[in-house]
C-alpha cells in the first residue's frame, strides 16, 4: 500500500438547535468550521427531518461524533431534549441515541450555555482560565460555568440557570417567574420595556438617543447586580458575555461597573475580568462542535 504522508484531522459536525434558527456545521478538531447549513426553526417534525439530512450531507469518513447543543431544560447526561420554552413541543426527544442509531458514531447533549462556556475556555475569551463563567444574553440568560479547569454541570444537568433568579418581587416574565433577572436582562426581557427591540435600541443608541441610553443603562445596572452574585459566589478569573452584551456592552458598562463596585468584595472584583465573547457570530456554531468533542 502506498503511504501518502498526508495527515487527516478528527472532524466532528455540530448542531445548534436555536429559537429561531438551527445551524448543522463541519468541522475540526481545532474549532475550525468547514462546512455549514442554516435553516430557520420550525415545526419539531420539520426541523428533525432537515437535521437528520444535514448530518447525512456533512458527514465524511473522518467524522468522529456529533454534538447537540441547544436551550433547556435537557438532561446530558440520558440525551433527551425536555421541552425548552423556545422550542414548542420538544418534549422528551432523545436526540442522541436517535443521531447515534442513525449515523452510527457518538452523540452527545449539552445545554447551549454550557456548550458555548467550554468553546471559549478552549478557543475564545476564556483560553488560559481555570475558573470562567460564560453568561449566554440572547432571547434568554444562562450561564456555563468552567469551576477548577473543568466544566461543572451540577447533578441533572442545570446549574447556572442564572435566569431564573430573583432580581424583583415581581415585575417581568422570564424564565417562567415574573421579576426574574431573565425578564430584565435578556432580548425577551428588553422587548418588555416596550421601548423596542435589543437591535432597534443598539442603533438608537449608536445614534445617541437619549432615551436608548438610559434604559441600557439601567440594563447594565441590572446586568451589574448578577454579575456580582456571580463574582462573589465562584470567584472566577473571567466572566464572558455573548450575543447582546458583545454587540452592546459599551452602552451598558458604565451601569454594570458601577454596581459591581458597590456589591461584590473587593478583591473578588479585582481578580475577575469582565469580556465579551471572543469568537463573535462563530460562537454558536463552535459550541455545538465542543460538545462533539465530548470537553470535560
Amino acid at each position: 500500500m502506498e503511504l501518502t504522508g498526508e495527515v487527516y484531522m478528527n472532524e466532528y459536525i455540530g448542531i445548534d438547535i436555536g429559537g429561531t434558527k438551527t445551524a448543522i456545521v463541519r468541522g475540526d478538531e481545532n474549532g475550525t468550521i468547514l462546512e455549514k447549513k442554516r435553516f430557520a426553526t420550525t415545526t419539531k417534525g420539520e426541523i428533525l427531518e432537515m437535521i437528520f439530512q444535514s448530518v447525512a450531507d456533512l458527514k465524511t469518513d473522518q467524522t468522529k461524533a456529533i454534538g447537540v447543543s441547544c436551550g433547556g431544560p435537557l438532561n446530558s447526561k440520558t440525551g433527551v431534549i425536555l421541552g425548552p420554552p423556545n422550542l414548542p413541543g420538544w418534549d422528551e426527544v432523545p436526540i442522541t441515541d436517535m443521531l447515534t442509531e442513525t449515523f452510527g458514531i457518538p452523540a452527545y447533549l449539552k445545554n447551549d450555555a454550557d456548550a458555548c462556556a467550554v468553546a471559549e475556555w478552549k478557543f475564545g475569551a476564556g483560553k488560559g482560565t481555570e475558573n470562567m463563567i460564560f453568561l449566554t444574553f440572547g432571547t434568554g440568560i444562562g450561564a456555563g460555568l468552567i469551576l477548577n479547569g473543568r466544566l461543572y454541570e451540577g447533578s441533572t444537568g442545570m446549574a447556572g440557570e442564572t435566569g431564573h433568579l430573583r432580581l424583583f418581587e415581581t415585575g417581568h416574565i422570564g424564565h417562567g417567574k415574573a421579576g426574574s433577572f431573565e425578564g430584565y436582562v435578556s432580548g425577551g426581557g428588553i422587548a418588555q420595556y416596550g421601548k423596542g427591540t435589543a437591535k432597534e435600541l443598539g442603533k438608537r443608541a449608536a445614534e445617541g438617543d437619549p432615551e436608548a441610553l438610559a434604559l441600557w443603562n439601567e440594563i447594565g445596572e441590572n446586568l451589574g447586580k448578577l454579575l456580582a452574585i456571580l463574582i462573589d459566589l465562584f470567584n472566577p478569573e473571567a466572566i464572558v458575555i455573548g450575543s447582546i452584551y458583545a454587540r452592546a456592552g459599551e452602552y451598558m458598562k458604565a451601569g454594570m461597573e458601577a454596581v459591581i463596585e458597590k456589591e461584590a468584595l473587593p478583591g473578588n472584583m479585582k481578580a475577575c475580568r469582565i469580556l465579551p465573547a471572543g469568537l463573535g457570530e462563530k460562537i454558536g456554531d463552535i459550541a455545538a462542535l465542543s460538545v462533539a468533542m465530548h470537553t470535560k
